[in-house]
């Protein structure tokens, strides 16, 4: 499991290139809020994908992550991401779609231009996470991903110590920042990759289908993790909650 975890994290430039502008965080021991796994409540919004196989139920988080939940939900609503391969599938790590070109240089926000980062200390990269692919720090457009690693049992302090040190030597955007002791804990009990926290922005979280999520990672892939057969969003539908 230790050699899988450390082969996920040499696999982070695919999703995000090193920033040399490291932003530091204060330690905190303090517990933070897990809003994903609370139930949706009365004016949440939730996507339902429909893909080639099967539906996945996503609960967004506007407050918490604004112009990625705008982005994802007006690019859904006007049938951006309608026909869309998830372009980038790797098992155990994640699935990535939201690319017009379908080969991960493509795709832009609908304000046709990167925007920000959105980090918040209330959501992580655990297992179904939904979140923002990018090139490095703020330069998000369209592109997204999943996560899909259900095996935490390697995250000890050791591990965590470790994610520390490699990002204080890359000067990556996340140098400084140190997980709550009981965000580590749910990661032990529920799986992700802790790496990717507070450099990719996330914005919703999986509720239905993550069965689906799994069938899709564990797909045959071919040159640059791309699927041997196209596995298409077929369309996005955006409800609010009554």
């Amino acid at each position: 499991m230790k050699k899988r975890i450390f082969l996920m994290m040499a696999c982070l430039s695919l999703l995000c290139a090193c920033n040399q502008d490291a932003t530091n965080h204060e330690k905190s021991n303090a517990d933070a809020k897990l809003i994903q796994f609370e139930e949706p409540q009365s004016g949440d919004i939730i996507a339902t994908m429909t893909t080639s196989m099967g539906v996945i139920k996503l609960h967004l988080f506007p407050k918490e992550a604004p112009k990625a939940v705008e982005n994802f939900v007006t690019h859904a609503n006007e049938g951006y991401y309608n026909h869309l391969t998830f372009h980038r599938v790797i098992s155990d790590f994640m699935i990535q779609g939201g690319d017009p070109k379908g080969n991960g240089t493509g795709g832009e926000s609908i304000w046709h231009e990167p925007f920000e980062d959105e980090f918040s200390d209330r959501l992580y990269h655990f297992n179904g996470a939904l979140s923002m692919a990018n090139s490095g720090k703020d330069t998000n457009g369209s592109q997204f991903f999943i996560v899909q690693n259900n095996d935490g049992s390697a995250y000890n302090e050791e591990y965590f110590e470790s994610v520390y040190a490699q990002a204080q030597k890359r000067g990556a955007i996340n140098a400084g920042y140190v997980h709550p002791e009981n965000v580590k804990e749910k990661y032990r009990e529920v799986g992700g990759i802790p790496y990717l926290d507070h450099q990719h922005t996330v914005f919703g979280y999986v509720i239905e289908g993550m069965d689906i999520v799994e069938q899709i990672a564990s797909v045959q892939t071919g040159v640059e993790d791309r699927p041997v057969v196209d596995i298409l969003i077929e369309n996005i539908t955006i409800e609010e909650v009554k």
